[in-house]
């Protein structure tokens, strides 16, 4: 896998839009002070992980997670995990799609918040 950059001579314009649709969201954001979004390519950009952090305007931090695979035209979220905290670094909610909780409707899909 490839940090930050494609250094393989393959293309998938649907993996690479997916990232750059990602990329623009970011920086067109208002409320995002700063981002370190670290992207790690598969072969032949079948798949991408992408890891970082946003920090907000508040000073809180989204962290990011995000594994992404492609099957013939299809981008599939595989994993992802996107946890907010707040200045002082505690958690605030965390979305994910780790398979536990099987009594949900939207099982995978769940928050987690600070109790």
């Amino acid at each position: 896998m490839t940090g930050n950059t494609v250094s393989n001579s393959f293309s998938n314009p649907v993996i690479e839009r997916f990232v750059e649709n990602i990329e623009k969201a970011i920086a067109s954001s208002s409320i995002v002070l700063s981002s370190n979004v670290q992207k790690y390519f598969g072969p032949a950009l079948e798949t991408v992980y992408l890891k970082g952090y946003l920090l907000i305007i508040d000073s809180s931090v989204l962290e990011i997670a995000i594994f992404a695979t492609k099957s013939r035209k299809i981008l599939s979220i595989e994993k992802y995990r996107l946890h907010y905290m707040n200045s002082a670094g505690q958690m605030l909610f965390r979305y994910d799609n780790a398979p536990h909780h099987l009594e949900i409707d939207s099982y995978p899909h769940h928050k987690h918040l600070i109790k």
